[in-house]
């Protein structure tokens, strides 16, 4: 199969062919996060569509992924806000650095191979901004404040990405506009203003001052992936001007650049973007006190990356249920077999691509990264391991063997999504809770025998009391022909 991905500078599907010549290697970059506030699920949507598309890429096809995702560790904004809280800027900023990298591990997203930030570049920026004045591209303000600009009027294919024409488009409002030749024209360098921390600025040849903000992801990008990459991402809202910006500045300057753009859509709150204007209560960390990590992931990672996703109240819920099913039959399978969720999850992870993934698996994440698909092929193959659960046969030799396929490949699927409720990031796998979890298990267990026993002897006021003891505890039960079975909800 041939996995193929949603081009938004052609607006086309097209097959994915690696630029490495042995076929084997792939660079992302991805737009991180500024660090100028704490995150909210709007704002970790992209980490999360594109580590699923990552995974894909290794497990899926078996290509060495390097992704890099940058910080964005300086710019108006942060200054600004640092002012206003009497904090450093650059102590603002890791704080909200640190709270970005805590998010992105609650929600199971794989590390970057490199997170580079923006004030660690400076040279490498200063470099694509002198190679661009030299070739007619870049000019430094004539009026004395240090800032440098990219002239959009020198390279006429500006606006392609976005399919705009020039003369339609609003004046940038990154710099003072009278330093511009052109009002669209967009800032590559900020000169030092008065006022700002001198710490916030660097020696250039047009004086002190700091990187604009497309600059510092072509900089950035080329340092760890070359002239040219595979693929560039990051949210839709980004389109214009910045990667819009990059994408001129970066072809000016004679580079490459990237072969494929992906973007991701919004999390919407009644059809509007989501925004800091509804404060605290949807940030990563705040929702996580009350809603499992687990149940976040699959809820941001369960929509095509290209639809929005509408919060409302009751999003979390079903996600929740779609989880509790998913662990509800993977614990019932392994206590008919009689395996730990270690065993399979390594075993799982060791088969090859074709026996780890049903067809139609692979046909959806090689279309796109087509998530809702992949996932309706998930709970079809529940839906067939529980029938065989139900049936009582999932212990015979030959039943007990398909059974155990089904679920390797259930888990094979899911961890691609990065919600394996086995691996151990989720506490599904050997750790320090395993104890304790036999303990609760071994618990539970009793009270449904002593259940059971008080169905026997027809005395089910007691057998409905523990029900609902246990219910009122979190844990669910589940009456079937081969017994009572629990998961906790």
């Amino acid at each position: 199969m041939t996995l193929h991905l949603f081009d938004t500078a052609t607006r086309e599907l097209r097959p994915f062919v690696p630029l490495d010549p042995d076929g084997r290697s792939v660079g992302i970059y991805i737009c991180g996060l500024t660090t100028q506030g704490s995150p909210h699920i709007g704002h970790v949507r992209f980490a999360v569509a594109f580590d699923v598309l990552r995974r894909w890429l290794e497990r899926g096809h078996g290509y060495d992924v390097t992704l890099v995702r940058n910080v964005t560790d300086i710019d108006d904004k942060i200054l600004t806000k640092a002012a206003d809280a009497g904090r450093p800027w650059w102590a603002w900023s890791y704080r909200h650095e640190q709270e970005t990298s805590r998010a992105l591990d609650l929600l199971g997203v794989l590390p970057a191979t490199y997170e580079p930030r923006a004030t660690g570049h400076v040279t490498e920026q200063v470099e694509l901004v002198e190679t661009l004045v030299d070739k007619g591209h870049a000019y430094a303000a004539q009026d004395g404040s240090g800032d440098v600009y990219f002239d959009v009027r020198s390279w006429p294919d500006y606006g392609s990405l976005t399919r705009q024409r020039l003369e339609d488009m609003e004046p940038a409002g990154d710099a003072d506009p009278r330093g511009k030749r052109d009002p669209r024209d967009f800032a590559l360098w900020k000169g030092h203003k008065e006022g700002e921390p001198e710490t916030a600025s660097w020696p250039t040849p047009w004086g002190r001052g700091r990187p604009g903000w497309h600059l510092e992801c072509s900089a950035m990008a080329r340092k760890y992936l070359g002239d040219a990459f595979d693929i560039h991402g990051g949210g839709v809202d980004l389109r214009f001007p910045h990667h819009e910006n990059e994408q001129a500045q970066s072809h000016a300057a004679g580079l490459d650049f990237t072969n494929f753009w992906l973007h991701n859509a919004w999390v919407t709150v009644k059809g509007a973007k989501m925004g800091k204007s509804l404060g605290n209560a949807l940030a990563v960390t705040e929702l996580t006190r009350t809603v499992r990590p687990l149940v976040l992931r699959f809820y941001l990672g369960a929509v095509h990356y290209r639809s929005v996703i509408e919060y409302a109240e009751g999003s979390l819920t079903e996600a929740a249920a779609s989880v509790e099913r998913i662990e509800g039959f993977l614990g019932r399978a392994l206590e008919e077999l009689g395996v730990a969720a270690a065993e399979v999850v390594a075993e799982s992870r060791a088969l090859p691509v074709d026996e780890a993934f049903p067809e139609a698996f692979r046909a959806a994440l090689d279309d796109d990264v087509n998530v809702s698909e992949g996932l309706a092929v998930v709970f079809g193959a529940i839906r067939e391991g529980n029938r065989s659960l139900e049936s009582g046969t999932g212990g015979d030799a030959v039943s007990g063997g398909a059974l155990r396929h089904t679920v390797l490949q259930v888990v094979a699927m899911l961890d691609v999504l990065g919600a394996n409720p086995l691996d151990e990031r989720w506490g599904g796998g050997p750790g320090e809770d395993d104890q304790a979890g036999e303990v609760l298990a071994a618990l539970v267990q009793d009270r449904l025998d002593a259940r059971a026993r008080a169905r026997a002897d027809k005395d089910f006021a007691t057998a409905d009391a523990i029900r609902d003891q246990l219910t009122a505890l979190g844990v669910v039960i589940e009456d079937t022909p081969a017994g009572a079975r629990w998961a906790l909800r």
